[in-house]
């Protein structure tokens, strides 16, 4: 290739690479996702202020904190399912103590929009080259020549205006209307609220609020603060337990259950898993109260805590009604367990189903109406199958672990774990009708949940969780860990499994 054939390449790469660049930059600062924040319908929308907005609507004022980059994005709430707003501030300040998840959410939100704006950019970016080829050296030279005309002038000048009309609606970043007044949240509160550190640098538009709204805000920052220091208390202690070390050879799971949105504890669980050594998670179900869309925050939340794991298998409780948890830790790459076998952590084999009680029965759902014994039948069928077929069933991973009683009872499954009953019992040996041993073992509430609720300042009950170990494909050993209300530990031996 001659080097003035090199240049026009070049040339023209340039061109594209130009056209592309501004034509991706107008497309992502236009652009708009509607996703769920913070238990709300949410439109975000990215922009080039540097800051993070939230517009929270006609009740609580507007929030805004610099995001720590040139790329800004505002995010304005929409519809929330509650009828209290006391409510809706105790979510926002478990929140805000756990950002992290929702942090994640609306990141993926921000690079959807520009992987998208980047793909139509370089589309857009190579239709002036096209048309350039198009239309030929001899037709470009007569344009140019009309181009000098009245008529060529206004002809451009029109061409001109039309992509004015469409750049600027588009803007350059949503500009802050120069009425808005931004406070900083320490001013607007007053001196007799002590703010925590991490809320220094959030602003509230201050304009039209009243003495009950600064109430509401003052009292979410008062929980936001509790929450934030019991659990980050909690999760500092729990590096330092003194937990059993597994072996070279050895794999720990972490077991949780019961966690009904209470996202303050996912941190608490993962300190608690590190210092165990565990490197994959079973999570046995009632992530939420009622299973709704606007619990997305719980399973933003434990999600992220999680992520870097390679193992993370799930059921569905009897609160998480519908299909939206199951459907929706699916995507964020949890595997949930549907009624067949699947390989398990450590050369193991995992078998679980939804509790029938929630509206997912795995590869039974298109038989509606069944009940919780013909559940429990239909798992301990396609346990002691495996079992007969050589392929023997190590864990039965269920929300409430009556329904592996059927599989332990003819021997064929050496461990069921579950929770439900939000109180740690086991694990209990049993002897099967083939002689075999297996053993059952219940969690207790991993959020410390009181019935279904467990958002709040501080635990409802003791919060528990189970470091499960396994050795050459088979559970050998389980050691239970319960945080109390008071923030004491307590950590039971680990007691062994034989068979």
């Amino acid at each position: 290739m001659s080097s003035f054939r090199l240049l026009r390449v070049l040339a023209w790469f340039g061109a594209w690479l130009v056209v592309s660049t501004c034509a991706a930059s107008l497309i992502f600062v236009g652009s708009e996702r509607t996703i769920v924040v913070a238990s709300h319908d949410a439109t975000v929308s990215p922009d080039l202020s540097g800051n993070v907005v939230v517009r929270t609507g006609p009740v609580l004022p507007d929030l805004r904190i610099s995001s720590g980059s040139e790329i800004g994005v505002e995010v304005e709430l929409g519809k929330a399912d509650t009828d209290s707003m006391q409510v809706l501030t105790a979510r926002y300040a478990a929140i805000a103590s756990q950002p992290r998840g929702q942090v994640a959410v609306v990141g993926r939100a921000v690079r959807t929009m520009a992987l998208a704006a980047i793909v139509q950019g370089a589309a857009l970016g190579a239709v002036p080259l096209l048309i350039w080829f198009a239309v030929g050296g001899d037709r470009r030279r007569d344009l140019v020549r009309r181009l000098r005309t009245r008529s060529g002038l206004l002809g451009a000048a029109v061409v001109l205006v039309v992509l004015t009309g469409i750049v600027v609606p588009l803007g350059w970043g949503r500009s802050e209307s120069a009425a808005e007044r931004w406070t900083p949240l320490g001013e607007f509160l007053g001196p007799s609220l002590r703010l925590p550190p991490e809320a220094e640098g959030v602003e509230v538009l201050a304009d039209a609020t009243t003495a009950q709204t600064r109430r509401l805000v003052a009292s979410a920052v008062s929980s936001y603060r509790q929450g934030l220091e019991f659990y980050s208390r909690a999760e500092q202690d729990a590096a330092g337990l003194e937990l059993r070390e597994p072996e070279e050879d050895e794999t720990v799971v972490l077991l949780v259950s019961d966690r009904h949105d209470n996202i303050g504890m996912d941190s608490v669980a993962r300190a608690i898993a590190d210092a165990g050594g565990a490197t994959a998670i079973f999570n046995a179900g009632d992530d939420t109260s009622t299973g709704e869309r606007w619990e997305a925050f719980s399973l933003d939340s434990v999600a992220e805590a999680f992520e870097d794991y390679d193992g993370r298998w799930a059921v569905a409780g009897n609160h998480d009604h519908g299909s939206f948890v199951s459907e929706y830790l699916g995507e964020l790459g949890w595997t949930y367990l549907d009624g067949s076998v699947v390989d398990g952590p450590g050369g193991s084999r995992l078998l679980g189903v939804d509790d029938p009680r929630s509206s997912g029965l795995g590869n039974w759902r298109d038989e509606t109406g069944l009940t919780s014994k013909e559940v429990g039948e239909r798992l301990t069928e396609a346990a002691c199958q495996a079992d007969e077929d050589g392929e023997r069933v190590n864990t039965i991973l269920v929300h409430d672990a009556d329904f592996g009683a059927g599989a332990l009872a003819r021997g064929c499954v050496d461990l069921v774990v579950g929770g439900h009953v939000h109180v740690t019992t086991g694990p209990d040996p049993g002897v099967g009708e083939n002689g075999s041993t297996g053993y059952t073992y219940t969690t207790g509430t991993t959020g410390g949940a009181a019935y279904a609720i467990a958002i709040g300042t501080k635990l409802r009950r003791a919060a528990a969780v189970a470091l499960i170990t396994y050795r050459d494909g088979r559970p050998v050993g389980i050691q239970s860990v319960t945080l109390q209300t008071n923030g004491r530990y307590d950590v039971d031996e680990w007691v062994e499994l034989t068979y």
